[in-house]
């Protein structure tokens, strides 16, 4: 690879590690937030479903705005605009102005996303060999450091300005010294490989592996999100563990996801992504299966770290895969898939809580089991066709 290249990838783990780092610094902030603005717990849980409805709105503007004046310029503004909406949660101080917070928050998020994994696909092609998981991996880090901030911060006594801004200074610096690395239309040549369908043209079936591409995306992001929101409650309440040893269930998961981030690369570049995206999903309901059985706290942890490792390669096979359509809009059905997934991040913990309502939290948990069962039956959709012609950034 050039010195242009690895400067590129540099690039786009930037824009990974500041996305998972403001995120993981609202989050970790919404308890002292929500006391600041006075709101009860039943109008925040409102509240926060602006974030995803502000992703959900951006993700489909922004593929629109890829396709026409490139990923580059999108990452970049998705940058800025959620550096500058990590500003406005401390201004918060009534449900309204907490409101517009979190939506700004949910705009700038969902504006990032879509851009920084359309140049990823971008820059990937350039490899010509798999790094996407990578990038993902590089997202869940930003997210633990920011989660070591916000708690750093709170430690040193920094009222809720002072550390947003911290946030957004620190996030802004890594923008300004990352993002000029990266593509743009003089940097993209020949050599940068296209995937897309015979004689250059669009993939045949675009339509159709486009729909399997977004079920795939939002049932294994509806399991994904179901870890995150109910692991820990699932452990204390079916095993009767303390808090603080709740609390492990999660960090299972999440630990085993960044590590088969990490790894899943080298692997897809083995296997390929269908065999990724197949067993992995299968490795993942056998995982889930074991917490959903267990008696014991070490069992349960280790389904929690199988179910992570499992999912953990999946979904940036499909992003991938959602990349070499080759469609003419292909920001645009980038921006479908990756909405698909956000809309079953979102749905997966209000599904489980519904359904816990009528039966036990165990019984409802397990309901990813299927949806991983059927991933593996749809794991074929992420085949990708040789490269052809050459892309813009």
């Amino acid at each position: 690879m050039s010195a242009r290249d690895r400067r590129a990838r540099r690039a786009v783990i930037g824009a990974f590690l500041v996305n998972g780092f403001l995120l993981a610094t609202w989050v970790v902030n919404i308890p002292a937030i929500q006391q600041q603005s006075g709101v009860s717990h039943g109008v925040l849980g409102g509240l926060l479903l602006l974030l995803g409805l502000g992703s959900f709105v951006a993700m489909q503007a922004t593929g629109w705005i890829v396709d026409r004046v490139g990923s580059r310029v999108a990452t970049i503004t998705g940058a800025a605009m959620l550096i500058l909406a990590t500003l406005t949660p401390p201004l918060a101080t009534d449900p309204v102005t907490l409101a517009v917070a979190v939506f700004a928050i949910g705009l700038g998020n969902g504006t990032l996303d879509v851009a920084m994994n359309a140049h990823a696909v971008v820059v990937e092609r350039r490899y010509q060999r798999p790094i996407m998981a990578s990038f993902h991996a590089w997202f869940s880090v930003g997210g633990a450091i920011g989660a070591g901030f916000g708690a750093l911060g709170h430690a040193l006594g920094w009222d809720l300005p002072v550390l947003f801004l911290v946030a957004a200074a620190i996030a802004a610096t890594a923008a300004a010294i990352a993002l000029p690395g990266l593509l743009g239309d003089a940097d993209i040549s020949p050599a940068t490989p296209h995937i897309d369908g015979p004689e250059g043209g669009p993939v045949p079936g675009l339509a159709r592996r486009a729909i399997l591409l977004g079920t795939l995306a939002f049932m294994l992001m509806l399991a994904e999100g179901v870890a995150a929101d109910w692991s820990a409650l699932h452990t204390r309440e079916h095993l009767g563990a303390s808090e603080s040893t709740a609390a492990l269930a999660y960090a299972a998961f999440a630990v085993a996801m960044t590590a088969g981030r990490f790894a899943a690369d080298g692997v897809a570049a083995r296997v390929g992504p269908v065999a990724i995206v197949r067993y992995g999903a299968a490795v993942a309901a056998v995982g889930l299966l074991v917490v959903t059985l267990s008696t014991a706290v070490p069992v349960a942890l280790g389904g929690w770290i199988l179910f992570g490792l499992g999912l953990s390669g999946a979904v940036p096979q499909i992003f991938t895969a959602a990349g070499g359509l080759g469609a003419a809009n292909a920001g645009v059905v980038m921006s479908r898939i990756v909405g698909a997934g956000y809309v079953g991040l979102l749905a997966g913990p209000a599904l489980i809580g519904w359904l816990a309502e009528g039966m036990t939290l165990s019984v409802a948990i397990a309901v990813p089991i299927l949806l991983c069962g059927a991933a593996v039956a749809l794991a074929s959709s992420v085949a990708v066709p040789q490269p052809a012609q050459p892309v813009a950034a």
